[in-house]
């Protein structure tokens, strides 16, 4: 049997987790998605199929404060700043799905900045 590459490894553990992880009105899902450059993270209501809010490390007013952060300290203000938006929309409490990625580096300081901002989870 041939091996996994990396990314369809991870795409295995993704669809393991999301056989778990249900978002539903109340307690919505906070889905991260990282590539090598960025982090993207969105607060997603599954029974409707719509994204409730969404911040990246692209937006465009986060942008202009990214200049010379490490990519651990742009993963945790993109957190920060999406917890404040989830806030405005009355969204308090989420499940995490860290989309297949292992829970440390710049998922885990997204996780700790959405936490200390106000999200529970």
């Amino acid at each position: 049997m041939a091996k996994k590459t990396r990314s369809e490894a991870r795409l295995h553990r993704h669809s393991r987790i999301r056989t778990k992880v249900f978002g539903n009105p109340e307690k919505p899902r906070l889905s991260v998605y990282r590539s090598l450059a960025e982090i993207y993270a969105q607060i997603i209501d599954d029974e409707k199929g719509i994204t409730l809010v969404s911040s990246s490390s692209i937006d465009k007013e986060i942008k202009t404060k990214m200049k010379g952060l490490k990519k651990t300290e742009q993963a945790a203000l993109v957190g920060k700043i999406l917890a404040e938006r989830a806030q405005a929309k009355q969204v308090t409490s989420v499940v995490f799905d860290r989309g297949g990625n292992k829970y440390n580096g710049r998922v885990k300081a997204l996780a700790d900045a959405a936490r200390q901002a106000g999200l529970k989870f």
